[in-house]
C-alpha cells in the first residue's frame, strides 16, 4: 500500500463520510508539519463539532486530533478559536487547547490560563469527585504559563502554590514554570530532587521538565538520573534547543551514545 499524498490527506479531512480517515488526516497534517493552504482552515472546521449538543464522540476525537495538530503547526490563525475553547466544559478539550496555546507561545492565553489556576490547591488542584482527575488540567496549565514566558507578578503568584501540591508531577510542572519564568536556580534544585523519586513515572516527568527549561545546571543530574538513556537524550536535545551555545549539552549527548 502506497503512503498517502498530502492532497489525499486533505481530501480525507474534508470529506465527512469516514470519521476514521478524518481522524488520521488531522494527525497526519500536524505530524508532517503540513503547509498546505487548506490545512489550517480544515483543522479549524473540525473544531466546530465541539459546539454540538450532544457532541458526537467520533467528531470529538477528530477535533481533539485537530487541536494537537495545531500545536505542531503553530499558526496564528488558530489562536482566536482556541482561546474560546479555554472555556469548554470538556476537561480533555481544555487540556489539549492549553497545551497547544502554550506551544504557540500565545500571550493572549495568559489571562485565561491564570483564571483556570486561580482557585489554587483547594479548587483547581483538588481531585474531582469519584475521579482521579483534578478539577483543572493543572499540569498542562502550569507548563503553558512557563512556555509562554510571561513573568508577571500575577503569574508567579498563581504558580507558586502548586509547588506544594501533593502530586509530584504537579510540583514538577510548577517548578519547571517558575524556573522558566524567573531563571532562579532554586527551582532547578527542586526539580532535581524529583529525579530521586521512587516512582519511575515521576523521575521521567521531572527529567523532561528539566530539559524543557533549558537550564544548563541540569546536565549532570540528567546524565546520572535513573531513567532510560533514550529519555535522557530527549531531555538533552531540548536543553540544546534552548541554548545559544549548546556545546556542553552536545558533549553530554555524545557520552550517552
Amino acid at each position: 500500500m502506497e503512503p498517502l499524498s498530502e492532497a489525499q490527506v486533505i481530501q480525507n479531512l474534508r470529506q465527512t463520510e469516514d470519521p476514521s480517515a478524518q481522524y488520521y488526516a488531522a494527525w497526519w497534517l500536524g505530524k508532517m508539519r503540513s503547509q498546505h493552504p487548506d490545512a489550517i482552515p480544515l483543522l479549524l472546521k473540525a473544531l466546530e463539532a465541539l459546539n454540538d449538543t450532544p457532541i458526537d464522540p467520533e467528531r470529538r476525537g477528530i477535533a481533539l486530533n485537530a487541536i494537537r495538530a495545531l500545536a505542531l503547526l503553530r499558526d496564528a490563525r488558530a489562536e482566536e478559536r482556541l482561546l474560546l475553547l479555554l472555556r469548554s466544559n470538556d476537561y480533555a478539550v481544555r487540556e489539549e487547547v492549553v497545551r497547544t496555546l502554550g506551544a504557540m507561545g500565545s500571550r493572549g492565553a495568559v489571562e485565561g490560563i491564570r483564571a483556570l489556576l486561580a482557585s489554587g490547591l483547594e479548587g483547581a488542584g483538588q481531585e474531582q469527585t469519584s475521579s482521579p482527575l483534578l478539577n483543572e488540567p493543572c499540569e498542562a496549565l502550569l507548563e503553558a504559563l512557563g512556555d509562554i514566558g510571561d513573568a508577571s507578578s500575577s503569574n508567579l503568584a498563581v504558580v507558586q502554590p502548586f509547588t506544594k501540591h501533593p502530586r509530584p508531577l504537579i510540583r514538577s510542572a510548577a517548578c519547571r514554570a517558575l524556573l522558566q519564568l524567573t531563571a532562579l536556580d532554586h527551582w532547578g534544585v527542586e526539580l532535581k530532587k524529583l529525579l530521586n523519586h521512587p516512582e519511575p513515572l515521576v523521575r521521567r516527568g521531572a527529567l523532561l521538565d528539566l530539559g524543557a527549561t533549558g537550564w544548563i545546571g541540569a546536565i549532570p543530574s540528567i546524565r546520572s538520573a535513573a531513567v532510560e538513556p533514550s529519555l535522557k537524550l530527549v531531555a538533552l536535545r531540548e536543553l540544546a534547543e534552548h541554548n545559544d551555545d549548546p556545546d556542553e549539552v552536545l558533549d553530554a549527548m555524545d557520552g550517552l551514545l
